[in-house]
């Protein structure tokens, strides 16, 4: 390539990227172009056919079929910004013999940060104590919060981010017992003890923390029959993905009294509407899909899924363990079985 060709473009599916990963993409040759906001089908398909991209940096929106086969011949690699994959439709990339990656792990100190803030948050009644506070209230001898050492916390899925909280919530004093049958038996890495069945742990957690990625086999895990074997009162954490908890359900399990508290970062659609009851319920905290919105979160996932796309199209692995999702551009002798 001389120094007058164009240059391929990589496209982001959002209005920005961290410095860092533009910096990494433009030094390896590429031109780093970007959509305005949170893009729908037909303002992505726009910019795809506009730049006409090699690879797709997918930080919102949905990767589709028809996103697909508009960047074609030229897409080869599609990038997840992030570890959740489930905005790409992973069949019709495998059909395509396209590359999918994620940034797997670059994430997971952010998001278990905000796991266990949401946590704290509740179990002291932050909300409505503060509430109280700007009402004119003064309820320091009226208001009793609960202490988190002591308590169980039940962590499903114990992969970067659930071992991560598991062992912030051992700090704290936490029991920590975990469920995660994707792992090889035995003890866990970490303070977590295993508990082989979902309904197990469940019966036991005075608060539920979901670590899992949304597939099929997680997409409505935790709906009504879930959420009563909780003790009564208990807390949900859900900073993993919205399909996996059926809102209804769990609107529902909070107006009864089942649970006390639900700290939900992630919803099963987004951004959330206006008039969603999660926004205004006065036993939810709500978080707008922030979990991992800090610099280094954001740094470690945007370089992550750039590095990602250099490798690919350079014919070698990611550097990141477990980055490679789907392998159909890869030589043969590189790609990993996935």
């Amino acid at each position: 390539m001389t120094d007058t060709a164009p240059r391929p473009n990589v496209l982001v599916s959002a209005a920005w990227l961290a410095a860092e990963a533009v910096t990494m993409l433009e030094e390896a040759g590429y031109a780093v172009r970007c959509t305005s906001g949170y893009p729908g089908e037909e303002e992505l398909l726009a910019a795809i056919r506009e730049h006409r991209p090699v690879a797709i940096l997918h930080r919102q929106g949905i990767v589709n079929g028809a996103v697909m086969d508009a960047a074609a011949p030229a897409l080869r690699v599609v990038a997840r910004h992030g570890a959740g994959i489930d905005g790409i439709d992973i069949p019709a990339a495998r059909a395509r013999h396209l590359t999918v990656t994620r940034a797997a792990g670059a994430n997971a100190r952010s998001v278990a940060e905000h796991a266990m803030a949401l946590m704290l948050t509740m179990l002291k009644d932050l909300p409505s104590v503060t509430a109280g506070m700007r009402d004119g209230l003064w309820e320091k001898t009226s208001r009793m919060t609960r202490d988190i050492d002591g308590m169980t916390l039940g962590v499903v899925g114990h992969g970067a981010i659930g071992s991560k909280v598991a062992r912030l919530a051992a700090a704290f004093g936490m029991r920590v017992i975990a469920h995660d049958p994707l792992l090889p038996t035995g003890p866990l890495p970490g303070p977590a003890e295993r508990v082989e069945t979902l309904p197990d742990l469940l019966r036991q957690s005075e608060v539920l923390s979901l670590h899992l990625p949304l597939e099929p086999a997680t997409r409505g895990l935790i709906g009504a029959a879930e959420l009563a074997l909780l003790p009564k009162g208990a807390i949900l954490v859900h900073t993993a993905r919205g399909g996996i908890v059926d809102q209804d359900a769990l609107l529902a399990a909070l107006d009864s009294g089942q649970l006390s508290w639900a700290g939900v970062d992630v919803f099963a659609k987004e951004p959330l509407e206006a008039e969603n009851p999660f926004r205004s319920h006065p036993r939810v905290v709500a978080t707008p899909h922030l979990a991992a919105n800090t610099p280094r979160g954001a740094t470690g996932m945007a370089c992550g899924a750039a590095e990602s796309i250099i490798a690919v199209l350079a014919g070698r692995l990611p550097a990141l363990e477990g980055a490679v999702v789907v392998p159909g551009g890869l030589p043969a002798a590189l790609a990993p079985a996935v």
